[in-house]
C-alpha cells in the first residue's frame, strides 16, 4: 500500500516534490490570533470567520467553528449556540465547560435574550434576577438572539470569568457575525 502521494510544486526557478500522507486532514484555514484593541481584535477576525463560513456548507460545522474562533481569539470562559427547538432553547455547538443542556423560554439571560428579541448584557451574572448557573466560574455573560424572518431561531451565549467583560462594541461585532450565518445550511 503506497501512504504517500508526490505534488509538484514550484520553488523558485525550480520545481520541488512534496509527499502528503491521504489520511492527514489540511485545514482550509488557520486562525490568525491578533493583537490591539477590541475592535482591532473583532476587525482581524471577522474576515476569518467569514471565510470560514464561506467554504463549509454546514451549518454544526459553522457554528463549531465560530464558538471556537471567539474562544481562541478573546480567551472567554464560554462561548456556545442555544437552538429554539419547540419550547426550548437546546445545547448546540459550544467551547467551554460542561453546559445547560436546555434553558426555557424568558428563563435565565438567554431565555431573555430569546424573548425580548435583543442583546443582553450583563455585567455581573449575580445581580441578574433568575440567571441560570450553568458555570459557578461565569461572571459576566453577553447574549445574541440569531433572528430570521423576525424569528429567534437560536441564541450565541458567551461567558466571562471576569465582571464586566462585554460592552457595545462586543454587541456590534458579534452581531454582524451572528448575521453572516447561513441558517438554511443543514
Amino acid at each position: 500500500m503506497k501512504w504517500w502521494i508526490s505534488s509538484r510544486i514550484a520553488v523558485g526557478w525550480n520545481w520541488a516534490y512534496i509527499y502528503v500522507n491521504p489520511y492527514f486532514c489540511i485545514m482550509a484555514e488557520d486562525l490568525r490570533i491578533s493583537q490591539g484593541s477590541k475592535s482591532e481584535q473583532y476587525a482581524q477576525l471577522l474576515p476569518q470567520i467569514k471565510s470560514l463560513l464561506e467554504t463549509e456548507d454546514d451549518l454544526i460545522a459553522n457554528l463549531g467553528n465560530m464558538a471556537a474562533a471567539l474562544k481562541e481569539q478573546f480567551q472567554w470562559l464560554w462561548v456556545g449556540f442555544y437552538i429554539v427547538k419547540k419550547d426550548q432553547l437546546i445545547l448546540g455547538p459550544f467551547q467551554g465547560p460542561v453546559a445547560c443542556t436546555r434553558i426555557g423560554y424568558d428563563r435565565g439571560v438567554c431565555g431573555s435574550a430569546w424573548a425580548s428579541k435583543k442583546t443582553l448584557i450583563v455585567p455581573d451574572v449575580e445581580k441578574f434576577p433568575g440567571h441560570i448557573a450553568c458555570s459557578s466560574l461565569s461572571k459576566s455573560e453577553i447574549v445574541i438572539p440569531c433572528i430570521v424572518h423576525h424569528d429567534v431561531i437560536a441564541v450565541l451565549d458567551v461567558d466571562s470569568a471576569e465582571l464586566n467583560s462585554f460592552d457595545a462594541t462586543d454587541a456590534k461585532y458579534l452581531e454582524e457575525l451572528v448575521s453572516m450565518i447561513d441558517w438554511d445550511k443543514k
